[in-house]
């Protein structure tokens, strides 16, 4: 039978292109000879497992796609791929718990590789209020939820700023990843109108955090709350689910805000 999977040889050449790397840088990174690695991607030799993953690594290949790279060379997938639900992930997910509620009373979210919703914690509900209620039905995609008009985008103060971030972030995502499904919501999110009708971002309007990081200006009933966000990601993950899970923390970037934030908490 004929297999249905494309050649490794195929999938490494993308992956090196990808990189846009040469045969001759890959073949000096990963110490083998551009012949050889000729011969891998034409097909004219069969990489060994130990040599699949000894090139993935070098081209720092996603460990979902390093299966699909196994499998096409004809061996067995490597690494698992478990619910956060599952016993064997029971750490992990207690680990992204206690992160998420240990940030309060500043809003905290975990996010899989297509920015679906995992989790949150407590502060982010009031933050959503006045969204359409079909955008918080699961799975709830976060930038569909920041950008959609029915969404957060008309309550966000430098909204053409923060898409530009947003989009900028999608597209080195897309870079690293060649998600379709990153392609098509790349795709959605760029039809989506722009508040005030502009599709330049904003200037930083003063001297402070937005001179070295976009702000997230929301606007929460009477007041304007101000963030910067950090991701956190696991360090060696050796699971298919950890290796794509984030966690984007939002700080205040203002002392007002934090001052509105912990007011609400104690609410």
């Amino acid at each position: 039978m004929m297999s249905s999977h494309p050649p490794v040889g195929g999938l490494l050449r993308e992956w090196r292109q990808r990189r846009r790397l040469s045969q001759l840088d890959l073949a000096c990174e990963a110490d083998i000879s551009t012949r050889h690695l000729s011969f891998l991607e034409t097909g004219r030799a069969q990489p060994s497992r130990d040599m699949v993953l000894h090139l993935a690594e070098r081209l720092d290949v996603p460990l979902r796609d390093r299966n699909q790279l196994l499998v096409a060379a004809g061996y067995a997938p490597l690494y698992p791929e478990r619910s956060l639900d599952d016993p064997a992930l029971a750490a992990a997910r207690k680990a992204v718990d206690l992160v998420l509620a240990g940030h309060e009373p500043y809003p905290a979210i975990a996010i899989d590789r297509h920015w679906t919703l995992v989790a949150a914690n407590s502060a982010v509900g009031p933050l959503l209020a006045g969204a359409d209620p079909a955008l918080l039905r699961p799975p709830v995609n976060v930038l569909r939820l920041s950008l959609h008009p029915q969404g957060l985008a008309p309550r966000i103060e430098n909204a053409p700023e923060w898409r530009a971030h947003l989009l900028a972030r999608l597209r080195r995502q897309i870079e690293v990843s060649a998600d379709p499904v990153l392609v098509k919501l790349l795709e959605e999110l760029g039809g989506y109108p722009v508040p005030g009708g502009s599709r330049r971002p904003e200037p930083a309007r003063e001297p402070g955090p937005a001179a070295i990081a976009v702000p997230l200006r929301l606007r929460v009933e009477d007041r304007t709350l101000s963030f910067l966000s950090t991701t956190m990601v696991f360090g060696t993950p050796v699971d298919v689910t950890l290796s794509e899970l984030a966690v984007e923390s939002f700080f205040p970037a203002d002392q007002p805000t934090a001052e509105a934030l912990r007011a609400t908490a104690q609410r």
